[in-house]
């Protein structure tokens, strides 16, 4: 079973010629409003995928917040510990170009009310694979993800948006994943890293596949799935959420990984984050013809 802790939004979604720069004004097509968020973004790709999930997090008291959970809801996301709150549903905006990249901005609302108090004890053990991301306060998913490891759950944090992270997690987390700016920001050498992990770090790299750090001093290289890109919004949402499936089924890292990495391509040959991730029998066609 996969708990994912994290954000819940709606998406704003403008598409646009060209992104604009400081001061400039773009103009962009006919504007979509649908649901998003890192947090309920993982959880659905992670039950498409075929794992049973459950999503703890929080909405406000507005018109979007039954919008945010829908596709969660319609796809079978156990939605129990999800929260209303007074602050209003948690707004994205993004505008992506036609080339398919995207600049995007986070209003937090009722992500930022998000506690670990939420998720009982009793749902977190060996048989749980706990996913988190930064959307909702660290101090949160800090407390959760020490509470997880301590019963013995397996925990993956996705390190987005790049906030400041607190060292003495990273013995904690069985896996680090971000991309090639977010690992930046952590500073040291990623090999470094990952020896002070329970596992690995993985570093992904877009269209050049990812990177991964093993503890024990190993690098594995992960070729990415060729497409032609229709917009990215959600591809690291995916592989983050469809990694954490593939572990929760017992596929090996490396096929985990590489099953990840074949649902982030696909998730970008469509718009939108949620309503462009696939499903399992998609993922295995995808995964069976990724590069060796």
């Amino acid at each position: 079973m996969i708990l994912v802790f994290g954000s819940i939004n709606i998406d704003l979604i403008v598409p646009a010629p060209e992104l604009p720069r400081p001061g400039e004004t773009v103009l962009g097509g006919d504007y979509r409003l649908l649901p998003g968020g890192k947090g309920a973004n993982q959880a659905l790709a992670a039950r498409r995928a075929g794992s049973v999930v459950r999503m703890a997090g929080a909405v406000g008291k507005d018109a979007f917040a039954g919008a945010a959970l829908e596709l969660l809801r319609q796809d079978g996301v156990d939605l129990a510990l999800v929260r209303q709150v007074e602050q209003p549903t948690g707004l994205a905006s993004i505008i992506v170009d036609t080339g398919g990249e995207n600049l995007i901005a986070v209003a937090s609302g009722a992500n930022a009310a998000v506690t670990a108090a939420i998720v009982p004890d009793e749902m977190l053990g060996p048989q749980t694979i706990v996913l988190c991301q930064m959307e909702v306060p660290p101090a949160e998913t800090a407390a959760l993800v020490h509470r997880a490891r301590t019963r013995g759950a397996r925990c993956i944090l996705n390190l987005a948006p790049a906030l400041p992270i607190d060292r003495d997690l990273f013995g904690d987390l069985d896996l680090l994943v971000a991309n090639e700016a977010e690992a930046a920001t952590l500073v040291e050498d990623p090999a470094a890293i990952a020896q002070r992990l329970r596992q690995v770090l993985v570093v992904t790299r877009g269209a050049a596949g990812s990177t991964v750090f093993l503890r024990d001093g190993g690098q594995l290289d992960i070729p990415a799935l060729t497409i032609e890109a229709v917009d990215t919004t959600g591809a690291g949402d995916t592989f983050c959420g469809v990694l954490a499936a593939a572990l929760d089924q017992g596929y090996s890292l490396n096929m985990a990984l590489r099953r990840a990495s074949s649902a982030g391509g696909l998730a970008g040959r469509a718009r939108g984050a949620q309503t462009a991730m696939p499903d399992a029998a998609a993922i295995d066609v995808a995964a069976a013809r990724l590069p060796q």
